[in-house]
C-alpha cells in the first residue's frame, strides 16, 4: 500500500478513519497511475473498488483553493451517479472539496445554483451534463480529470456521440480514465482514439480476496414456467436476491404477473421516474421486497449489502455475468460449454417444499420412496 503514503495526510487520515486495512488489487494498480496523470482504460469485476481508486487521485490532485470545476465523473445511470456522491461527501466531510451531482431527473434550476458557485467536483449522467454544456452553463475547458464510470455503457452506441462531444470540448492536456467491468475490444479501441497512450489494467474475479464461498448453481425449468419460479423464490425466508432479465419489455411482463400474484417483488428500469426507483432500491434494502427485477444496464454498479442470490433468469451469455441461473431446456447446450471455465462445477437445484435444495426430480422423488 506503498500509494497511500504518496497521498496527503488529510486522505491518509481518512483512509485510517474508514477502516480499511488493505488496498484492492485495482486500487494497487490504478491509483499510482492517476497520480502519475496518465490516461487509463482499466477492468475490474463488480464490487471490486474501483470507485475508491479512482477518487483517491482525484481527491489528491483537485485544489479546492481555485474557484472552478477541476473534475468530472460520469456515471451511466442516476443510481450509480449519487452512489458516487455519496462516497466523495463521506471523503470530503471536513475539507474544501466541494461536489455537485448533476443528474437527469433532478431539478436542474437548484443544479444551476450550484454550479455557480464553481464545485471542485462534478459527479453527472451523460443527458444533463450534455443539457447544461450546449446552454453554456457547464464549462468544460476547466476540466483537468474525467472520469467514465462504467465506461462500457458510457461508450456504447446509444450515449457515444454525446461522449466525444463532452471530451472533446476539454483541453488537450486533462487526464481521461475508463473503468468498467467489462470492457469489449471496440470499447477499448473508442477510447484510445480519445486518449493519450492509455495505460491498461486489468483485474479478473480470481485475484480479489476471496469474501466467502460462493455457490454456482442452475434451476431447470420450462421457459414459461420462470415467472412463477421468481414468485416462489420472492416468499422463500431470508432470500434477498437480484434478478436479472434481457429486457425492458421482460421486466415490465414479469412487474405486471408477479405484482397481481402478490410476489415480494421489485423492479428497476430506464423509464421509472427517480423516486419511483428510489423506493424500489429503499424498499429492496429494508427487506420489504425480497426479489429486485432489473436488466443488468439499470442495475449496473448498485451497491447492496448482504445479497444471498444474484440470478440470470436468461442464460447468460458469458462466464463473469452470474452466479445462479434459471436454464431453460433449450439453453442447457450453451450453459454446460461455458461453465467449462468455472473452477467449481455448478450444482442444480430445485424448488420442494417451498426452499431450494440440491438435486433434481428425480433424486427428491427417489427420497419420498424409501
Amino acid at each position: 500500500m506503498n500509494f497511500i503514503e504518496e497521498l496527503s495526510p488529510v486522505w491518509q487520515d481518512k483512509w485510517k478513519q474508514t477502516g480499511f486495512t488493505e488496498a484492492m488489487p485495482i486500487q494497487e494498480q490504478m491509483i499510482p497511475e492517476m497520480l502519475a496523470g496518465n490516461d487509463i482504460v482499466a477492468e475490474s469485476p463488480t464490487g471490486s473498488g474501483k470507485t475508491l481508486a479512482y477518487l483517491l487521485p482525484i481527491l489528491e490532485r483537485v485544489d479546492p483553493k481555485k474557484p472552478n470545476t477541476q473534475a468530472m465523473i460520469i456515471a451511466p445511470s442516476q443510481e450509480l451517479a449519487m452512489q458516487i456522491v455519496n462516497v466523495l461527501r463521506e471523503w470530503t466531510t471536513g475539507t474544501d472539496v466541494t461536489v455537485t451531482p448533476l443528474i437527469g431527473g433532478a431539478n436542474i434550476q437548484r443544479q444551476l445554483d450550484k454550479l455557480k458557485k464553481k464545485p471542485t467536483i462534478v459527479v453527472g449522467t451523460p443527458g444533463r451534463l450534455n443539457e447544461l454544456v450546449k446552454t453554456k452553463k457547464l464549462k468544460m475547458h476547466e476540466v483537468r480529470i474525467m472520469v467514465l464510470d462504467e465506461g462500457d455503457q458510457l461508450m456504447a452506441r446509444e450515449h457515444r456521440g454525446i461522449m466525444k462531444d463532452l471530451i472533446e470540448r476539454t483541453q488537450q492536456d486533462r487526464q481521461l480514465v475508463l473503468v468498467s467491468a467489462t470492457i469489449t475490444e471496440e470499447i477499448e479501441l473508442v477510447a484510445e482514439r480519445l486518449m493519450k497512450q492509455p495505460t491498461r489494467l486489468q483485474v479478473s474475479a480470481e485475484q480479489l480476496p476471496k469474501q466467502g464461498k460462493v455457490t454456482h448453481s442452475f434451476i431447470k425449468v420450462d421457459e414459461r414456467d420462470k415467472t412463477d419460479l421468481l414468485r416462489s423464490l420472492s416468499h422463500m425466508t431470508g432470500v434477498k436476491a437480484l434478478a436479472f432479465v434481457n429486457n425492458l419489455d421482460q421486466v415490465l411482463m414479469k412487474e405486471s404477473k408477479l405484482k397481481f400474484r402478490d410476489a415480494k417483488i421489485a423492479t428497476l428500469h430506464s423509464e421509472m421516474k427517480k423516486e419511483e426507483r428510489k423506493k424500489a432500491l429503499d424498499d429492496f434494502r429494508k427487506g420489504d421486497t425480497a426479489v429486485l427485477i432489473a436488466t443488468e444496464v439499470a442495475a449496473r454498479g448498485l451497491d447492496i449489502d448482504q445479497l444471498t442470490h444474484v440470478i440470470h433468469v436468461d442464460a447468460p451469455m458469458t462466464v463473469e455475468q452470474y452466479l445462479q441461473t434459471l436454464l431453460a431446456y433449450a439453453d442447457e447446450k450453451h450453459y454446460k460449454k461455458l461453465t467449462k471455465e468455472l473452477p467449481n462445477k455448478p450444482v442444480q437445484k430445485i424448488m420442494h417444499g417451498g426452499e431450494l435444495v440440491e438435486g433434481n426430480s428425480k433424486t427428491i422423488t427417489a427420497k419420498g420412496k424409501k
